[in-house]
């Protein structure tokens, strides 16, 4: 996430946003004392944070089962049937 002190490294770029998200920025910003600008960059770093983590999860998935690392649907169905019962069954 970006700091104060990463200001001077700071680009520009424009966003296009509805009217609404306009005012809600707006009026974010006025009750929070900072500017429109900071916290459009704070939202977009916490965007990239999420996604990038999600993205990269799903690379990790699809290479697990390539690798031959995955867990059959069915396996996991039945562990997951089994909670709570006097049944249950380790996880597989």
């Amino acid at each position: 996430m970006k700091t104060q002190s990463d200001a001077r490294a700071s680009e520009t770029f424009t966003v296009r946003v509805d009217a609404p998200t306009k005012a809600r920025l707006e009026k974010l910003a006025e009750s929070t004392g900072r500017s429109r600008s900071f916290l459009a960059a704070e939202a977009i770093a916490q965007f990239l944070d999420a996604n990038e983590w999600q993205v990269e999860g799903i690379r990790d998935a699809i290479r697990a089962i390539d690798a031959g690392e995955a867990i059959a649907h069915e396996d996991v169905r039945k562990w997951v049937e089994s909670w709570d019962t006097p049944d249950e069954t380790p996880a597989p």
